[in-house]
């Protein structure tokens, strides 16, 4: 579950219910859900507007889909009003924190960087007579797209662009290497192809590294986990069961080792101590004694 923020604001007695006459509540029926655009702290703001009978206060809540408010079904535009102006500034600062964190789309082309134990390597996308699989030469990850899969016709919506970037490939790269250097257009269909062997890539890798990483430091913790495994959690870098297993997010092979280091400590600490008292604290700083600064630094990664 996405973490969620909440700001709660019980009605002001005096519209609180609906009265005859010229009241400001809305009537005949309005929609369950809308959405609207409304000025707060000097930026437009849209947001999803949601009306319930069950409600009796006015409700903020922001998440990835940005700003929803629940309101009693009659609850007055007045009420409304003053409820965003009056959290105007809280709305921009907690709206701007999401924006911050939310991943800029990845384009699975040649020249695009990605990242791994915390730097960036170029992404080569290159082409082969025979599937291979990805191949990381110094700072540059290679792809290899089979013959015949990229398209010389002209780009449109649904290709992106790329060029072969070498000549001659190095000989691991299997008989049959055949790189050229003219442009191609990836498909839909082949951009999907890249992304699906980078990430099998990054499985392989972090399954490889993650494995050692908990050796290495469950030996000097004296704790024996029975076994690691790869998580997609999405707010959590790792977990740690009572029975010993260990589930670290997949996401942490992009980070530096440091921190991958931090998270393997932390976890195999709870095979010690099952919580995060004082005492678990410190045989995380046994072994780890800048977990301070790097806990700091892993919660600004976000996740």
């Amino acid at each position: 579950m996405l973490k969620r923020l909440r700001n709660l604001v019980a009605p002001p007695a005096v519209l609180a219910m609906g009265t005859s006459g010229g009241s400001p509540l809305l009537r005949n029926g309005p929609p369950a859900v809308e959405q609207r655009d409304t000025l707060l702290a000097g930026k437009t703001i849209s947001y999803t507007l949601k009306r319930s009978s069950r409600r009796r206060s006015i409700g903020l809540r922001i998440d990835d889909r940005g700003l929803t408010v629940s309101v009693p079904l009659r609850a007055s535009e007045k009420w409304l009003h003053s409820v965003l102006q009056d959290k105007a500034h809280w709305v921009v600062e907690k709206l701007d924190g999401w924006q911050t964190r939310m991943p800029v789309e990845m384009r699975w082309a040649d020249g695009e960087a990605i990242h791994y134990l915390g730097e960036a390597l170029t992404l080569r996308v290159v082409q082969n007579l025979f599937a291979a699989p990805a191949q990381r030469r110094s700072d540059e990850l290679w792809v290899f797209v089979v013959n015949g899969h990229g398209s010389s016709a002209a780009p449109d919506d649904e290709t992106s662009h790329a060029r072969f970037p070498h000549p001659n490939p190095l000989p691991q790269a299997g008989e049959g290497a055949n790189v050229s250097l003219r442009e191609f257009h990836v498909s839909g269909s082949e951009a999907a192809h890249i992304e699906q062997t980078v990430s099998h890539w990054y499985r392989q890798e972090a399954e490889q590294l993650f494995v050692q990483r908990v050796a290495h430091f469950a030996a000097l913790l004296d704790v024996a986990p029975r076994e690691v495994k790869l998580s997609s959690a999405k707010t959590q870098w790792g977990c740690c069961t009572a029975r010993g297993t260990v589930r670290l997010n997949r996401q942490l092979i992009k980070l530096p080792l440091r921190l991958i280091d931090y998270v393997v400590v932390h976890e195999l600490a709870h095979l010690r101590e099952m919580n995060h008292s004082a005492v678990f604290w410190r045989v995380v700083e046994a072994v780890c004694p800048d977990y301070i600064r790097l806990r700091r630094e892993l919660k600004a990664c976000g996740l």
